[in-house]
């Protein structure tokens, strides 16, 4: 049975001469989603019709008014399109009282969130149903309803949980208190699911506290990134095997809801019973003890707005624009100028037959020439804008121009130059939960920067691998012109220099806050500037984030100590924890901690192989990562069925070489035999040269044809080796007749 606060919550108070509906409360949403983004800008959740231009199916409710009689009624919404000037109104929808609706058409005023009247309704019995009734499935918006038998209009006010709100829907001033826990993630991303599992298999008792749904953030299906960035190496390499076990595969993005796996990364929290999932909770406000210490954090159930305060010892802010530690006080950054923007991702698919999409006049003006062809059906990352744009205040407007901006161009391809090639073109997915880049990057003891990457500055706390390019995003020039304050298409601009194998170790002392004592960050709020950020702002590399943070915070509340004092007393027991697999567990901070059987093997400093296993494979195998280079080699891993993490190839008589060098690890007669993936750019005349102290063999192989031994090998000959004696491989370019492959070289005993 549900609490008495929370069926009032879904109801109404009855007291009084009105009754106020929030929207995000009602029992049957029916095709409406519960948007929670712009909670901080407009101070509720709300309603939206995200059709894709059908409308959705009704959101009802019943509601007991305190007495029959005549009611004013007023509507919390909004004209999406108006602070454009844009011709007509995308977002109508009707209300509907007693499966009557009102003469008013809502979603037609006001380019800001108001009250929009709706005329009188008479209430002829106490228990009454409400409809939402979308006109168009272009994104009507509803935050709530108020009836009055007074008339009185009600305040418009953008404070989180007003006092108003609060009376009127019978709210109690005290919160449910929420205490005991060692640690309280705020954000359910990568970087708060990779802390709160981390924290809780380590003794602490842990509450994650999510405002969506689903977990996973950027990486769940609402969002549909995929995750990027290397994991399983470097200092560390057991860090990134917990990422591992929530971590989608999808092979686009954006790819599809299967995916992306929400309810596996759902259940995968809620099987460890050291954490507390809160879902739908929008955490606003937090308590400080003094000014330097985080007492308690206040949330609120998205949809029946219950107020639950949440106490603990530690705290970390995994929510991507550093909301809590703005709350506390902490010290943060942002970039005035040249921020990146916010991404919303969409997909379509052709039918069998002829498919209708209606006029977009208020979306943006659009040819097919003013953006990139959405190959593959799919609207990618670059759909982009929010440039130097308010990323706090306006979230909500450069969410609603990302829409403007698809919904024009997909008029574009089914009803303007575009439709001839469209016909059964139809929209099957578009995000309406944006994917943010960059916001507050909050100050920790260390600020990294670009400098410190590439130059790999050694910091003895290194500790997360950043593999990813530092990837910056701009507006793309040739899609500006048209609309040059607020382009929507972006470019990557991409540093290669940082290491993409080993991966720079990121220090610890960025992942919590220079003045606030309690309080750690993970995720693309961390303690880094605008370049750093293009580096470290990936999904599993903010997973790995979280992960050492839940260790550091197992520390803290075994010792009641400072996220500081872990770096300046503490190290050497961080190091070993950081040693620990990622399954490794105690009930109890006092508890000896336990390793399962079930962990996976011990990852190299390069991680674990994303092609063929050297270790698996018959023989000695040397992979091109050990090999020597001569030359101007590029790294590959297009070609797949490569042996260990990729492969390497130059141009035909560029100068370059790479030379194997193999031990024997025992005497005998050994195949000699060299590993290269067949493409029809590679050279048919590719030298190569087998020596041993005693022999030499000079061969020649056509590299676009298919190697014959399983793993892609060609054999090179027989040669009797001593033990320990060495047999280098040189593969060349001179003469090779189109690009050189270099793989791996493997040597295997003959069996006579």
């Amino acid at each position: 049975m549900l609490p008495v606060l929370l069926l009032l919550a879904f109801t109404a108070p009855l007291f009084g001469q009105s009754v106020l509906v929030e929207a995000e409360s009602f029992d049957q949403p029916g095709g409406w989603k519960l948007d929670t983004q712009f909670i901080r800008e407009m101070g509720s959740p709300y309603l939206l019709a995200h059709g894709l231009g059908a409308p959705v199916a009704d959101a009802t409710t019943k509601v007991t008014f305190p007495e029959p009689g005549e009611y004013k009624v007023f509507v919390r919404t909004k004209d999406w399109v108006a602070r454009w000037n844009a011709p007509g109104t995308p977002g109508r929808f009707q209300l509907l009282v007693g499966d009557k609706p009102l003469a008013e058409t809502f979603g037609t005023k006001g380019a800001e969130w108001a009250w929009q009247e709706g005329g009188s309704v008479k209430v002829d019995g106490k228990e009454v149903e409400l409809k939402l009734h979308d006109l168009t499935g272009f994104d009507g918006r509803c935050d709530a309803i108020y009836f009055a038998k007074d008339g009185s209009t009600p305040p418009n006010d953008d404070k989180i949980l007003s006092a108003w709100r609060r009376g009127k829907l019978g709210l109690d001033e005290k919160p449910t208190e929420k205490s005991g826990y060692d640690l309280i993630v705020v954000g359910g991303g990568y970087s708060g699911m990779g802390a709160a599992l981390s924290a809780a298999r380590l003794g602490c008792k842990v509450a994650l506290i999510q405002d969506r749904p689903v977990l996973g953030g950027n990486g769940s299906s609402e969002v549909r990134v995929w995750a990027m960035g290397n994991i399983r190496r470097g200092k560390y390499p057991r860090i990134g095997e917990i990422v591992e076990e929530f971590s989608d595969h999808a092979k686009k993005s954006p790819g599809t809801y299967e995916e992306f796996e929400d309810v596996k990364k759902e259940a995968l929290v809620r099987a460890e019973k050291n954490i507390d999932l809160f879902l739908n909770h929008h955490a606003f406000k937090v308590d400080m003890d003094g000014e330097k210490k985080i007492a308690a954090v206040h949330a609120f159930d998205t949809r029946s707005s219950e107020e639950k305060r949440f106490t603990g010892k530690l705290f970390v802010d995994c929510t991507g624009h550093g909301t809590l530690g703005y709350l506390a006080g902490a010290d943060f950054e942002m970039a005035e100028k040249g921020r990146m923007g916010m991404s919303n991702m969409w997909a379509w698919a052709e039918g069998d037959t002829e498919q209708k999409f209606p006029e977009t006049p208020w979306a943006l003006d659009l040819t097919m020439k003013d953006f990139p062809y959405p190959r593959d059906h799919h609207g990618q990352w670059f759909w982009e804008s929010g440039f130097d744009k308010d990323p706090l205040g306006d979230a909500e407007g450069i969410r609603d121009w990302n829409l403007r901006a698809v919904y024009g161009a997909f008029n574009a391809m089914k009803n303007k130059d575009g439709a001839a090639d469209h016909k059964s073109a139809f929209l099957t997915w578009m995000a309406y939960v944006g994917g943010p880049r960059e916001s507050r990057l909050l100050r920790g003891d260390v600020v990294l920067n670009q400098d410190d990457i590439v130059s790999k500055r050694d910091f003895t706390d290194g500790c997360v691998p950043s593999t990813w390019s530092i990837d910056l995003h701009y507006p793309k020039k040739q899609f500006a012109e048209k609309f040059p304050d607020n382009p929507f298409i972006s470019i990557a601009v991409h540093d290669q220099r940082v290491d993409r194998n080993f991966g720079y170790p990121v220090p610890y002392r960025c992942f919590y806050s220079r003045n606030i004592d309690n309080l750690f960050m993970a995720g693309r709020c961390i303690s880094v500037d605008h370049e750093a950020l293009g580096t470290v702002r990936v999904m599993k590399t903010c997973g790995m984030m979280g992960e050492v943070v839940g260790k550091a915070a197992s520390l803290c509340a075994t010792y009641n100590c400072t996220p500081r004092e872990v770096y300046e007393r503490y190290w050497p027991e961080m190091d070993e924890l950081l040693k620990l697999p990622g399954k490794a567990r105690r009930d109890n901070l006092a508890d000896e901690i336990e390793i399962p059987a079930n962990v996976p093997a011990l990852a190299g400093p390069y991680g674990p192989p994303t092609g063929l296993d050297p270790a698996k494979l018959a023989g000695t195998v040397v992979d091109d990562a050990e090999a020597e280079r001569i030359g101007n080699w590029t790294s590959g891993t297009g070609l797949p069925g490569y042996v260990g993490y990729g492969y390497l190839y130059a141009g035909a008589n560029s100068g370059g070489a790479v030379r194997f060098a193999v031990e024997a690890p025992e005497a005998g007669l050994y195949d000699i035999r060299f590993a290269y993936q067949p493409h029809e750019n590679r050279g048919k005349t590719v030298p190569i040269v087998v020596e041993t102290k005693n022999e030499r063999i000079e061969k020649t192989i056509n590299q676009q044809a298919t190697p014959p031994i399983e793993g892609g090998f060609i054999s090179l000959g027989e040669l009797k080796l001593d033990k320990g004696e060495v047999v280098t491989v040189v593969v060349a370019t001179a003469g090779a007749g189109g690009n050189v492959h270099a793989d791996a070289v493997q040597i295997v005993p003959v069996k006579k």
